[in-house]
């Protein structure tokens, strides 16, 4: 082989290996895909018990503040305790939301996904800031994109993602409230006062736990009550009592009814309306020892409240008597059927029904 072959094969190889290391220099990588990972990195269940207040936030001036005490959460917005066993489940569901997809990170297509700021009244998303001692993890919740995951996006990060497991949150303090009330129930109470703003009261009681139905007492002469079961349904009103908003007792109740357990419990319930509103207070007191611990703990927790309650609970409370009374029979008697005959046809003419325009039916005796 001469020297200028072996020259030329020399060059030949010098660039062959100069072309493969531009081709390898200017190869498109592969983005790693964030499909598996945390959304928010740092934020895992090592770190919940650390978390002291989360704040939820929409667009619409709707806001939640979630604070931590030394044994439970409470609702900043109304200061009553929180239900923590929702709180908590919000904490880890959050510590628990993986990356399923990316999706856009252009400002204009968020909207579609419900991820852009809540800074304005048409933004559909929910704010959540999940505050520790160290850091402030911010999570804005968009829409949901199935039963199992939803989109969300990092608050400042422009990446929006499809997430999993699906997480639902509002930002009405009202529905981070405890809701739970009070629960007697029907088969403790021994006897209850009902004492209207107007029109008679009442008292309804039995002997002993063995009889089922409530006994009613001033019941107006000449009436009756509509079963035996009728004042029933008052003595059960105390059970599964849960409140659709709280506030501070503003003004006293117009109504009351009182309940007395066989153990010496005494609830005084006082009612008013306000709107649309149906709100109650509840007055605990004992007159036994074995119950004065309970009528204690009652009081700590509902002394200085005033509870908004569904509609039918409320009515269910305050009963008045005339709806515990067989109704009265009606003046002059029966009337006669809708559409049957009229009185006083003779014999023979009960199934005439109608009779042609003029004709008259002759009277009696003709």
């Amino acid at each position: 082989m001469t020297s200028r072959r072996v020259g030329l094969l020399l060059v030949s190889s010098a660039v062959i290996v100069v072309l493969a290391a531009w081709l390898s220099s200017n190869r498109p990588t592969t983005r790693p895909t964030l499909a598996g990972q945390p959304v928010m990195q740092g934020f895992d269940k090592g770190i919940l018990n650390s978390v002291t207040e989360i704040r939820l936030s929409k667009g619409d001036g709707s806001k939640t503040t979630l604070k931590k005490g030394n044994n439970d959460w409470s609702v900043g917005e109304r200061e009553y305790p929180a239900d923590s066993g929702k709180v908590r489940k919000l904490l880890l569901d959050l510590a628990a939301l993986n990356v399923v997809e990316e999706k856009t990170s252009i400002a204009q297509n968020y909207p579609a996904l419900g991820v852009e700021d809540p800074t304005s009244d048409k933004a559909t998303g929910t704010r959540v800031d999940a505050v520790t001692p160290s850091k402030t993890y911010s999570l804005i919740i968009g829409k949901s994109a199935g039963a199992k995951s939803g989109y969300v996006r990092v608050a400042s990060a422009p990446q929006s993602l499809l997430a999993a497991p699906l997480i639902s949150v509002d930002a009405d303090p009202r529905h981070w409230l405890d809701k739970a009330v009070m629960d007697i129930g029907q088969e403790r109470v021994k006897e209850f006062a009902v004492k209207p703003a107007e029109g008679p009261g009442y008292t309804a009681s039995r002997p002993n736990k063995d009889t089922s139905d409530f006994a009613v007492a001033d019941i107006p002469k000449g009436r009756k009550l509509s079963s035996p079961t009728a004042a029933d349904p008052i003595a059960g009103s105390l059970g599964s009592v849960s409140l659709d908003d709280v506030q501070k007792a503003a003004a006293p109740g117009a109504v009351h009814t009182v309940f007395t357990t066989f153990d010496g419990l005494k609830i005084d319930v006082a009612g008013r309306k306000d709107g649309s509103k149906t709100l109650v207070t509840f007055t605990p007191t004992s007159t036994d020892p074995a119950t004065e611990a309970e009528a204690k703990t009652l009081e700590a927790r509902l002394k200085g409240w005033e509870f908004e309650i569904p509609g039918y609970k409320y009515d269910g409370i305050f009963r008045p008597l005339e709806e515990l009374l067989e109704k009265p029979p009606e003046k002059g008697g029966k009337k006669a059927p809708a559409g049957g005959p009229p009185p006083g046809l003779p014999p023979g003419l009960q199934g005439i029904q109608g009779l042609p325009p003029g004709m008259q039916l002759p009277g009696p005796g003709k």
